[in-house]
């Protein structure tokens, strides 16, 4: 059995860490390709030095992330290898790029992370989900509001409830990332703040996110992804010195840096998640989010890009107690490999 996988981006490398080492334990031969929607080192090579992916067969190395300018290498590379499947991850635009070139080569696609739904079509990600669940014949969900989603929806595909990959990389690299890269501050001392979104590093909103990181009263630890960085230098933002401001880090060194944080400030879909299962009360910018079940139970409030909404949710955030399980028990990958490995014929 062959699986072709693609990926692309920073939560891509960390889902498919986990999953790639159960393809592996199940004799699955996997082809990794990387799309190159994220080039730097800290948000991409690392990734496959320190987490144990595949090597990638393929690195395309296009330096963007237009889907279409993306889709016909991934097509020419799917037709080479003749894979039995295409694995995608997620809702980047290298995931809705691998899933049409698979269409284009006639292979059947296999979508992690399916039936999540933020309401908000404004998000180019959304639009990417939905097309992607309803070109997939396999659809691993995180969950079972999912399956309602996608059951709602008439997706024709095969539906399985299997929890979330990022749960199963939590799982295993939370302890390794804090005895790996100790933090420099006291625990729980700290604020982490990562903005990354279109719609966030662009003004007004970029500004008053800005505003609310300067008018806390405590150390801000800031990982400045490079797209947030020329903006914030295009606009002339600065901030204050209680603002740490520092290259992006690896999925290791974040990993141990917010877990061990008094609140999480993110746009970040899957920070958000782990978070919580960090114990991390967590102040989502955005209107909406995926994740509604952390908002449910109180580990995670949204707020607009307003400075003071902003700081306010700071300034409160805390965790609930008696947290419920939430997307899974770190064991998706086991589940994954196990209905890829009854469902697909050997060669």
């Amino acid at each position: 059995m062959k699986v072709f996988t693609v990926v692309g981006n920073r939560p891509q490398f960390i889902k498919a860490a986990p999953l790639s080492a159960a393809l592996r334990a199940a004799k699955i031969d996997e082809v990794v390709l990387h799309t190159g929607q994220h080039w730097f080192h800290t948000l991409s090579q690392v990734f496959f030095d320190q987490l144990g992916v595949p090597t990638p067969r393929y690195r395309l190395d296009l330096k963007t992330s237009e889907t279409e300018e993306m889709r016909p290498a991934i097509a020419a590379r799917i037709r080479e290898e003749e894979p039995d499947i295409v694995l995608v991850y997620g809702d980047t635009n290298s995931t809705v790029a691998g899933a049409r070139a698979a269409g284009d080569a006639s292979i059947p696609i296999a979508h992690v992370e399916a039936g999540l739904r933020s309401r908000d079509l404004e998000m180019p990600e959304e639009h990417n989900r939905i097309e992607t669940d309803r070109l997939s014949w396999l659809l691993f969900c995180p969950d079972d509001r999912s399956r309602q989603i996608l059951n709602a929806e008439g997706v024709l595909g095969r539906i399985y409830v299997v929890g979330d990959v990022m749960a199963d990389a939590s799982r295993i690299f939370a302890p390794v990332a804090r005895a790996a890269f100790p933090v420099p501050y006291e625990p729980r001392s700290y604020v982490v703040a990562t903005i990354h979104r279109q719609a966030n590093v662009e003004l007004p909103r970029l500004a008053a996110i800005v505003d609310a990181l300067n008018t806390l009263d405590e150390l801000v630890v800031f990982p400045v992804h490079p797209r947030t960085r020329s903006r914030m230098e295009e606009a002339a933002l600065a901030l204050g010195d209680h603002v740490r401001v520092i290259e992006p880090l690896s999925y290791l060194e974040l990993a141990s840096l917010a877990s061990q944080a008094r609140v999480v400030v993110t746009d970040s879909g899957g920070l958000q998640k782990e978070a919580y299962w960090y114990g991390v009360p967590c102040v989502t910018v955005r209107p909406s989010t995926e994740w509604v079940d952390t908002v449910a139970v109180g580990a995670n409030v949204l707020v607009p890009a307003d400075a003071a909404l902003i700081a306010q949710a700071v300034h409160g955030a805390t965790m609930p107690h008696n947290l419920p399980v939430l997307y899974g028990d770190g064991h998706a990958s086991e589940r994954i490999a196990q209905v890829l490995a009854a469902t697909i014929p050997t060669r």
